[in-house]
């Protein structure tokens, strides 16, 4: 499956022809707590990362919220 995550192209291996957010994290390994997920420039719930697919073509822009100080 080709997508755009972060402005770059990406290819996914796997045979579905969409998978969740939450499938997507994993597989690339985004492990931070505080994380902003866009598809397609609509933000998407962290509630809702396990039921929102991602699907051929999507833009998925994946942003990692930190703080300092």
């Amino acid at each position: 499956m080709k997508i755009t995550l972060n402005n770059n192209p990406e290819t996914l291996s796997t045979n579905k022809t969409s998978i969740s957010v939450e499938e997507l994290l994993s597989i690339k390994n985004f492990t931070f707590e505080l994380l902003i997920v866009r598809i397609n420039g609509a933000l998407i719930k962290k509630e809702n990362y396990h039921n929102t697919q991602i699907s051929e073509g999507d833009n998925v822009q994946v942003i990692h919220v930190f703080g300092g100080g």
